[in-house]
Parts: C-alpha cells; sequence; structure tokens
C-alpha cells in the first residue's frame, strides 16, 4: 500500500490517480474533505483515507505500514505568517515521516517547495546547497529549513530512507486545483476571469527588468510533476533534492493568451497593480535547471506550456464547472 498526504490537494490528487490507474492500493490522507476538496478524489474507486492528524498515530502504533509515502500535505499558502504553524505543518509533520521511512525501509518522496530560491540570486538549481537561500516568505522558510535538516541528517549519518527525494515544485498548473482560491495558478485564475468577465487582468511589473505581463515562469503541467514523482519513487539510488519544473520559463501574457486560445477566443487582457503583501514576496523570474532531474529521470520529457492549458481548459470546461 502506498500512502499519499495532501491526496485530496492540487498534485496529491492527481498523482493519486496515476497510481490509482497503475493499480496499486492507496492510503490516502489530508484533513476532512470539503466538498471542493472531495470532488478531487472522484472517480477513485478503492483507496483508505485517514485524517491527516491520525496518519502519524496509526504509523506509531503499527495500524498503517504503507510501502512508499508521498508526502504532499502541508500549509501551502505563501502568504502564511503564522510561523508556530508552518513549523508544526512544513517542518515537524515531515520530520516524523522521514523518520518513520527511515525506520521502515520505506521510501519517501516530499514536497519541497521553488519558493526556496528566493529571489533568485543564487539561481534555481538543486544542486546548490539550501543553507544558501534567502526565501522571501515563511512558507518558503519552511521548505528550505526542512531541506536543510534533511541534508544535516545525511551529512551526520543519521538514519535515512532508503531512497528519497524533495521535491521542488515551480509554478504547478493543470486539473483539479480550483479548490485553491487565491493560491490557485495563473492557468486557473484566467479561466475563471474569462467565463466571468470575458477578459483577464495581470498584474503590472514591480521590476524594471520585465514588462507589464512579462514577468518570466517556469510553468510546469502537473502531470509532468507527477512523472517526476513517480521516475525518482522507482530509481533505487534517488536520495537528494531534485527541481520539477520545465527549464523552460514563459511570460504571464504567454500563459494567459494560451487560456483564451484553448477557449477559441481571441485575448483581451488588461493590467492591475500587484496587492503589496504578493508583491513584497513576488518572483519575476524563475527558471528550473532541469540537468540532475533528468539524468535521474531519464526521458521523462516536459508538456509544451499551450498543450498544458489545452489540456487544463479541457479539464475544467469539462469537469469543474461546479467547483469553480
Amino acid at each position: 500500500m502506498i500512502a499519499v498526504t495532501g491526496a485530496a490537494g492540487f498534485i496529491g490528487s492527481n498523482l493519486a490517480h496515476t497510481l490509482a490507474a497503475e493499480g496499486h492500493a492507496l492510503l490516502l490522507v489530508d484533513h476532512e474533505l470539503t466538498p471542493a476538496k472531495a470532488a478531487n478524489l472522484a472517480g477513485l474507486e478503492r483507496f483508505a483515507f485517514r485524517r491527516h492528524d491520525h496518519f502519524l498515530e496509526d504509523l506509531a502504533a503499527g495500524r498503517a505500514r504503507p510501502t512508499a509515502v508521498f508526502h504532499l500535505g502541508a500549509c501551502s499558502a505563501t502568504t502564511e505568517t503564522n510561523w508556530d504553524y508552518l513549523r508544526a505543518n512544513n517542518i515537524e509533520y515531515t520530520q516524523a515521516l522521514w523518520n518513520w521511512c527511515a525506520a521502515n525501509r520505506a521510501p519517501l518522496v516530499y514536497a519541497s517547495s521553488a519558493a526556496t530560491y528566493g529571489d533568485g540570486a543564487r539561481g534555481f538549481d538543486d544542486r546548490t546547497p539550501p543553507t544558501e537561500f534567502t526565501p522571501l516568505n515563511l512558507y518558503g522558510k519552511s521548505k528550505n529549513d526542512f531541506d536543510i535538516w534533511a541534508l544535516a541528517q545525511v551529512a551526520a549519518g543519521a538514519p535515512q530512507p532508503p531512497a528519497w527525494a524533495g521535491m521542488k515544485f515551480f509554478n504547478v498548473y493543470g486539473p483539479r486545483e480550483p479548490h485553491k482560491g487565491r493560491m490557485a495558478s495563473v492557468a486557473y485564475q484566467t479561466w475563471k476571469q474569462i467565463k466571468a468577465t470575458g477578459g483577464m487582468k495581470l498584474f503590472r511589473s514591480t521590476d524594471p527588468r520585465f514588462s507589464d505581463g512579462g514577468q518570466l515562469r517556469d510553468f510546469v503541467f502537473v502531470g509532468d510533476c507527477v512523472n517526476h514523482m513517480l521516475a525518482l519513487w522507482r530509481k533505487e539510488n534517488a536520495r537528494g533534492l531534485y527541481n520539477s519544473g520545465t527549464g523552460a520559463p514563459r511570460t504571464f501574457l504567454e500563459l494567459a493568451v494560451a487560456v483564451f486560445a484553448a477557449l477559441g477566443l481571441p485575448p483581451r487582457i488588461s493590467y492591475t497593480d500587484m496587492p503589496p503583501d504578493l508583491a513584497r514576496q513576488y518572483q519575476s523570474y524563475t527558471r528550473a535547471e532541469m540537468s540532475k532531474t533528468r539524468a535521474a529521470c531519464g526521458t521523462v520529457s516536459a508538456t509544451a506550456l499551450e498543450d498544458g492549458v489545452r489540456e487544463t481548459v479541457r479539464w475544467l470546461e469539462g469537469g469543474a464547472r461546479a467547483a469553480a
């Protein structure tokens, strides 16, 4: 049985559907399900479900003994300011899973984040020690702090899972994210605004190096992230931090135009000022250095932005109207 935490969330639910299609028995772990998040599990026929706050107890008591753990559950709000909450959810919970996986010889794949790279001054290379990064928000700090802790465990010769991968997800978009609200991708936000108003408002640039709408992000389709995780899980000697992106950043304007095209509509785009709480921690440029991940994953290729957006819009038009 494979355990997936955050299983009703965006990346977790897409992973769960892929694992189920491969025939794996699943233990899905999450908070109590809201209707929007329950919809992400629609179509899954055979799985066990446990609340996240009971899962660690089940592991300690031997009531659950997964053969592998994909840990995607966390507080993912980049605007969260309660450090105690972030430490408990994003660091201590992951440490407990790491220790259990080490003791029980179960591979661990967990969600880190591209937010660990901060403003990009030290680049976006997963081979750079995380001690050299200064994240722009507490969410990024919580993810970076765990990465530092994990590598320190390894360096000290402490027990570690037989295989482990910390996934530095970049700007992920795709099906099953309407429940994320303000934190959902620009692909979803564009689709939602077009359906409501016929147009899309992008943020004006706060960086003189980039024009309005010209900010560059490494937009990665969620299916690619799932493929990266599965490839690393199946690689017996995978141990370390791995970027999950494309290596080819695109502009917000290009992404918005792709959504209009997927809907068969001419672009109607305007610009608005960025909220101050986002402007203080905004990344105007990200680009995943993918050589390490590609070397480990083999032939996994990146989905072109236009193709990923088209698939996302197809899913939104066909199955997410009620959730949106």
